[in-house]
């Protein structure tokens, strides 16, 4: 998985790292490291993201395992078909004497 650099030397595969602060919350991009595989991802993101016991919870994703979507078409990416607005909560009003909603 690694390769080798233009002086040699090994170049280790980003990986992406998710940190959960406490049960219950979501996992949280917290930052990126290199290392040779998930074992020692694990270990180097524990020791540089969760120095002060900030997390229960760590996962690592080779960043090379990630799709995105473009930035660039974020308009046209994310806004809802036109006719479509009852998919979104501001289409219906709350009834009467229902006070959890």
């Amino acid at each position: 998985m690694a390769t080798a650099g233009s002086a040699g030397t090994e170049i280790w595969p980003l990986w992406e790292v998710f940190v959960r602060a406490g049960r219950g919350l979501s996992h949280v991009h917290v930052g990126s490291l290199h290392a040779s595989d998930a074992e020692l991802a694990v270990r180097n993101a524990r020791d540089l993201y969760t120095r002060r016991s900030e997390g229960v919870s760590i996962w690592v994703v080779p960043s090379d395992a990630i799709t995105t979507s473009d930035p660039d078409s974020k308009g046209a990416f994310f806004e809802s078909p036109a006719g479509k607005n009852f998919r979104h909560a501001t289409y219906y009003t709350a009834s009467e004497g229902v006070s959890h909603l």
